[in-house]
């Protein structure tokens, strides 16, 4: 996974994670990523075999570590999670499904969907959509491939421009006039380009949805443990 993007799902745990375990606390995670180069080989090439196969393995170090289940802030290696979820040692919380819920929560029913090349025109958010009966849009193919530029050359090594902010608020809107209700900031490192003050539809932010469903299914399980007969 990328730098930027974990490091907000882990910050967002960490400083939102007082709000339910009281003052400076949060759950104990433990991280295990193998280079983005890695990764990227593979989703280029489309081994998505490959992609779950590192995913598979990071998965049995973090558990043998102790973690009880599983995150991955980055959207587009979820088309491989489905695959591996049953090979896995611990469950694992999908990104577009806590997405698609927190949709349905909120009444959306037609969302844009920003990520990468690879996420936009996959199946990672269309199936889980569909299943909510929620419909969904993409950019144009060239505001596609520039977007997936973008996300590449500069949000993953930390570059944030006015210009690449200007631009993502031009597709967005264009997704409003083309019917959608909402946005899904479905890159993990979008959100710290664009938030949803700055876009011109309600945005919802994947990486921020993701580590709060973490922290609520953490949360749960030590409540359930407390509540367990001793």
């Amino acid at each position: 996974m990328t730098a930027e993007g974990a490091a907000l799902c882990y910050r967002t745990i960490c400083v939102e994670g007082a709000a339910l375990f009281g003052p400076y606390g949060h759950p104990q995670v433990t991280m295990h990523t193998y280079s983005f180069a890695e990764y990227s080989r593979h989703i280029e090439a489309g081994r998505w075999d490959e992609v779950g196969r590192l995913l598979l393995t990071s998965a049995m170090k973090a558990t043998m570590s102790g973690a009880e289940f599983l995150v991955c802030p980055a959207n587009t290696v979820h088309a491989a999670i489905d695959a591996i979820r049953e090979q896995s040692p611990a469950p694992w919380l999908h990104i577009a499904e806590e997405v698609a819920a927190l949709a349905a929560s909120r009444g959306f029913r037609r969302l844009g969907i920003l990520g990468t090349r690879q996420l936009m025109e996959g199946p990672v958010y269309a199936a889980k959509l569909t299943k909510r009966d929620i419909a969904f849009a993409i950019p144009d193919p060239a505001d596609r491939e520039r977007i997936n530029r973008i996300i590449f050359d500069e949000l993953v090594v930390g570059q944030f421009s006015e210009a690449s902010r200007s631009y993502f608020r031009d597709v967005i809107a264009q997704l409003g006039r083309r019917g959608c209700d909402a946005v899904v900031l479905g890159c993990t490192e979008i959100p710290l380009l664009i938030s949803e003050s700055d876009s011109p539809l309600p945005a919802i932010d994947s990486t921020r949805t993701l580590a709060r469903a973490a922290l609520r299914e953490s949360y749960g399980r030590v409540a359930g443990s407390n509540d367990s007969p001793s």
